[in-house]
């Protein structure tokens, strides 16, 4: 077993090479998705119960497309949590975090947030200042996890209007507001 803390950096100058970035903390292994963890990934959403759940081929193109800015948590073989997250287009500073899930069992103790802390720490991430997502008003989970990163990167946390329910087209139960939590500036000795 490795102790918390743990990280291991292996990286190549050849681009055609995978660039490996891992750690660990109380016993849980932090790494890069890969097109493989799709399917699990899917498996751990769906049984979420929370969070909308997408097509099972976007979460293997996730895993593939964007893993050097998403990051899986496992502990002995099993999946326990995933966030999603890609670099906005518009601003290469801001990592935009699409979802962040935790198996039930592993839920309130940290984990979200060890891998938010996990994910920044990453070369790919290295010139990120702000952390974005978007938040509906009724999952206080999601905004304490925004909240209490700030907290912990000693930064700040806006909270904005962002999507109103009527944006979102007919479906078949009505989607919430989405606030938008921007988090930061980060600077380098805080990730």
């Amino acid at each position: 077993m490795h102790s918390g803390g743990e990280s291991i950096n292996t990286n190549t100058k050849n681009k055609n090479e995978t660039t490996l970035t891992v750690g660990f903390e109380n016993d849980f292994y932090f790494r890069k998705p890969v097109k493989d963890d799709g399917a699990a990934v899917w498996e751990l959403i769906k049984d979420s119960k929370v969070l909308d759940l997408n097509s099972s081929y976007s979460y293997l193109m996730w895993c593939d497309i964007f893993s050097e800015t998403s990051i899986i948590a496992e502990k002995d073989g099993r999946t326990f949590g995933f966030i999603s997250g890609y670099k906005n287009p518009n601003n290469m500073n801001k990592l935009f975090i699409w979802q962040v899930a935790v198996d039930a069992s592993a839920r309130g103790n940290g984990l979200a947030t060890k891998m938010l802390r996990q994910l920044l720490k990453r070369e790919a991430c290295k010139d990120i200042d702000y952390v974005e997502a978007t938040v509906s008003p009724s999952n206080q989970p999601s905004q304490s996890l925004f909240r209490g990163l700030a907290k912990k990167l000693d930064t700040d946390c806006h909270i904005n209007d962002y999507f109103i329910a009527e944006d979102f087209p007919d479906e078949e139960k009505e989607h919430e507001d989405e606030l938008l939590f921007t988090i930061g500036p980060i600077t380098a000795e805080n990730k």
